[in-house]
This record gives structure tokens, sequence and C-alpha cells, in this order.
């Protein structure tokens, strides 16, 4: 009896102590950007060189293998906790004497869930939540352009460089039977030297990398429109094996810039970006061009109107560019479809939520617009350059 009153306090302690410690972790990210700076280049990638290099030894994705461990647990916890309440209920209304303890086994689990849920509130805080706070990216390394607005000829021209190129790399790229890209490159491989190119450039982005891991189950991300995912509980960079080629040299990118402290999407979108248009590689420049070529065309008709006479004057994007940019092939997404056991919109609706709030909470006060803003992000990139 007495060493499971020790294992009680010492559980209650602990997941006390671990909840400190993230608030106090959070408190300081959020009054102090020299902290998170701190934070991001000194410390976040110990933990990249520690279980990252773990997790890495694994061909499968852990972060994707603890996130449906949770879902039992989640359950199982609402469960216990619904049969807690329920016992609380019943004694309440029996006289004093009758009344019994819980049953050590429902203390037992609840306490261990509050644990298990204190450890990931912390591993949160440590990689992804103080990353916020931290100086942007662009900011960091000065691709901030001078800070002036951007006119709708500007845009037009960045507009046009894309879709330009875009155009003409499509004509060179191999395809099958289909009329669908292919390549034999090693595209893990080829996207972390890319990462590390453009490391000897922007120093936050040099060192090392855990080989970037296809999720497992693509139907399900798939559902929520979701190309790539980096899992803080593991240090992974995730990517759906199910999407068009054409997005995935730029994705691995985007995930794998995540891992470097990178955490805004729309500094991981611009980084992604960086490191795919200057590889030696066709499908890597292609790919980074497709990434950006919707956005940028959109804030374009937006600025001059779709059906105005300036936006006929620029460049078409080619039929076989629009082939290219989809997220899955129509097969591909019969296959979603069949497999799922659940209903697509359902699942984009709750995973926009859950993003939508994830951004907010963080002061990400765009949400999920805030992966558009890569367009600003190469407005001012390409300034002195194109304009």
């Amino acid at each position: 009896m007495e060493n499971k009153g020790k294992t009680k306090h010492f559980t209650g302690y602990a997941i006390a102590v671990l909840l400190l410690v993230s608030f106090l972790l959070n408190l300081a990210a959020w009054c102090s950007t020299s902290f998170s700076d701190f934070y991001v280049m000194h410390v976040f990638p110990l933990w990249v060189e520690t279980y990252g290099r773990f997790s890495g030894l694994f061909p499968i994705s852990i972060g994707e293998l603890l996130l449906y461990m949770a879902v039992p647990l989640v359950i199982t916890f609402v469960v216990f906790l619904g049969v807690w309440v329920g016992f609380l209920v019943v004694n309440m209304r029996k006289d004093p004497e009758e009344r019994k303890p819980c049953p050590a086994f429902i203390r037992v689990y609840l306490g261990f869930v509050l644990l298990v849920t204190a450890i990931v509130v912390l591993l949160l805080t440590l990689n992804c939540y103080i990353l916020y706070h931290a100086t942007p990216f662009s900011s960091r390394y000065g691709l901030t352009g001078s800070g002036r607005s951007y006119s709708a000829e500007e845009l037009g021209i960045l507009r046009d460089y894309v879709v330009n190129h875009a155009n003409a790399l499509a004509e060179e790229m191999e395809r099958d039977e289909q009329g669908q890209v292919i390549t034999d490159t090693d595209q893990e491989q080829q996207a972390v030297e890319e990462m590390k190119r453009l490391g000897e450039q922007y120093p936050i982005l040099s060192g090392y990398y855990p080989k970037p891991k296809k999720l497992g189950l693509s139907w399900f991300f798939s559902q929520q429109y979701i190309m790539g995912y980096y899992f803080p509980f593991s240090m992974e960079a995730n990517y759906n094996r199910g999407m068009y080629i054409t997005n995935m040299p730029v994705t691995i990118c985007h995930e794998l810039s995540h891992l470097k402290g990178n955490i805004y999407e729309d500094e991981a979108n611009f980084i992604g970006y960086l490191a795919c248009v200057d590889s030696e590689d066709k499908l890597f420049r292609y790919s980074a061009y497709l990434s950006v070529i919707g956005y940028l065309n959109q804030d374009f008709k937006k600025a001059v109107g779709a059906d105005s006479e300036e936006y006929k004057k620029h460049p078409a994007i080619s039929e076989k560019v629009k082939q290219d940019r989809v997220f899955l092939t129509e097969e591909a997404w019969a296959q979603v479809e069949e497999t799922s056991m659940l209903n697509t919109e359902t699942v984009q609706k709750a995973s926009n939520a859950f993003l939508e709030t994830n951004l907010t909470v963080n002061g990400v006060s765009q949400g999920i617009i805030s992966y558009s803003e890569v367009v600003q992000r190469l407005l001012e990139y390409y300034e002195g350059k194109l304009y």
C-alpha cells in the first residue's frame, strides 16, 4: 500500500512538473524573440541529432504510428473517465460509512493518460510551439526586400517568370504512355542533398537530416489534402506517397525545413521552392515552379481581373502544366475512395478545423491562408532580380 501511495504521488508530481515547464517555456517564447531564436539555433538541433537519428533507424514513420496509437488511448480514457464520474455520483448518494474508494485500476489508468498528455504538451512546446515565436527565415537572412508594396505589374512579371519556366520544363519531362511524369531519381536522397546545398548559403538549414519517410495510410492523409507532415513527437519529415509525383520534391524539402526550426508554412513553402528551383534535377525545378504557380496566378487574377484584357496579354499556363498541377491523379483518387472507411468531406473539414485552430493559437492570425503568403516571400526575394 505504501508503494502504491508513493507511485501515485510521483505521477502527480511528474504531471505537475511537466506542465509547469511547458507553461514557463511557452511564456518565455511569447515574451522574448531572443529566447526563441537562441532555442532554434542552439537547442532545437539537439533533438534532431538525438531522437531524430533514433527514429530514423526505423523504416516506418514512428510519428504516424504514435498518431494511430493515440486513438484507442483517447477512446479508453473517455470510457474510464465516464466510469469514474459515474462511480463518484453513485458513491456520493451512499452513506459515508458505505462509500468505497475508486477502483485502483481506474485511477492508475487515468493517471497514466494524464502523464502521457503532459509529455505530449512538453514535446509540442519543445518541437513546435516555441518555433512560432522565433525570427522567420526570410527576416533572419534579409530576404524581405525593401519593405515596399509591390504593384500588379511586378506581380505579373513574377507570375510570367514562373509560368514560362514551368511551361518549358513541362515539355522536357519524361512521361509514360498515359502522359504522366516519371523519374528514376531517388527523390528522398536528392531532397536531403538539395537542403544541405541550401544550408551552405543559409546556416540554419545546415547539418544532419534524417531520411524522409512515406506516410503509411496515404488514403487518410489524401482525404485531408495533406501532402506532407512534420511529426514533432518523432522529429520526422513525412510525405504522402499517393500524391502525384510533381508534388513530391518540393513537399519533401518543405517538411525537411521544419526539422530546422522553420515552422511557418509560408516560410517552409519558400524554403522548399529555393531548395528545388536551382537543382540540377529537372523534376525538382519543375516541382518548385508548380508549387507556387497557382498562388501567383490566383493573386494576379485578383489584381487585374480574370477576364481583363491585361490578364489575357500574359502567357497562358500550358495544358501539360495544368495536367501536372494535380494533387492526386483520377486513378489515385478512385483508390482513395475505395480504400477509405471515412467520408472525404468530413475528414477534410475536421482536418481544416484542427489546422486552423493550431495556427491561430500559435499566433498565426491568417490561419490556413498563411500557406499562400509565399507569394509575398517570392516578391521580396526577386526584388532587384526581375524588377
